[in-house]
């Protein structure tokens, strides 16, 4: 991961700014900011205090193959998902934070060959989503893009990836397209990006295989 940077927060007419200081400059920083904002009533709030973890723009694929109709999707262990409760080891898409000056379609394409390996077609753009909009401004970008889906195994795993020197350690599976849609329904996938996908897939998956399909 290269340097990164963060712009400083945007002038808004109805956002009052009364001091802003960074008590950790570290690769997310985190901002202290003491505010106040205009109400719904036309007066303006009282003074807030909330801590902004400052972690910028991000990019992720759901990557298809229309003719086997399958999603691929990756796993890896996540020390938040301990502390949540959770499953440490995620189903998530590949995806991660774009470089100082990279565009999200560039870092959608650089993912999907550090996290998988394979590089992807056609890139349609789903949408913009704030992850975490009580406390970060990490805003993703997600897009469907087209893959041939590579071999699996009978359990559906097709392979390891992640960059050495990162300590990543990234599992392949190739999911039948039905499978994870349903997975997703079923509220079975707690990763939000993988989920917004995914149900978006289902809203769109007749459509999008017609559409991008050889056979």
């Amino acid at each position: 991961m290269l340097p990164r940077t963060f712009p400083a927060l945007p002038p808004h007419p109805d956002v009052q700014v009364d001091s802003n200081q960074r008590p950790w400059n570290g690769r997310f920083p985190l901002d202290v900011i003491r505010f106040r904002h205009r109400r719904f009533d036309g007066a303006l709030s009282g003074p807030k205090t909330w801590e902004l973890w400052r972690r910028g723009r991000a990019a992720a694929v759901l990557p298809y193959d229309p003719d086997a109709d399958a999603v691929v999707l990756i796993e890896q262990f996540r020390l938040p998902a301990l502390a949540a409760g959770l499953d440490p080891v995620l189903v998530e898409l590949p995806a991660g934070l774009c470089d100082d000056g990279e565009a999200a379609e560039a870092t959608a394409r650089r993912e999907m060959v550090e996290e998988m390996g394979l590089t992807v077609g056609t890139l349609q753009h789903i949408g913009a989503f704030l992850l975490t909009p009580g406390g970060s401004d990490e805003l993703c970008d997600l897009y469907v893009g087209r893959v041939t889906a590579p071999v699996a195994d009978a359990d559906g795993i097709a392979g390891h990836a992640g960059i050495v020197e990162e300590q990543e350690d990234i599992r392949t599976r190739v999911w039948p397209a039905a499978r994870a849609i349903e997975a997703a329904l079923a509220g079975r996938v707690p990763n939000s990006v993988a989920a917004i996908g995914l149900l978006w897939l289902a809203a769109r998956h007749a459509a999008l295989r017609g559409a991008w399909r050889t056979r």
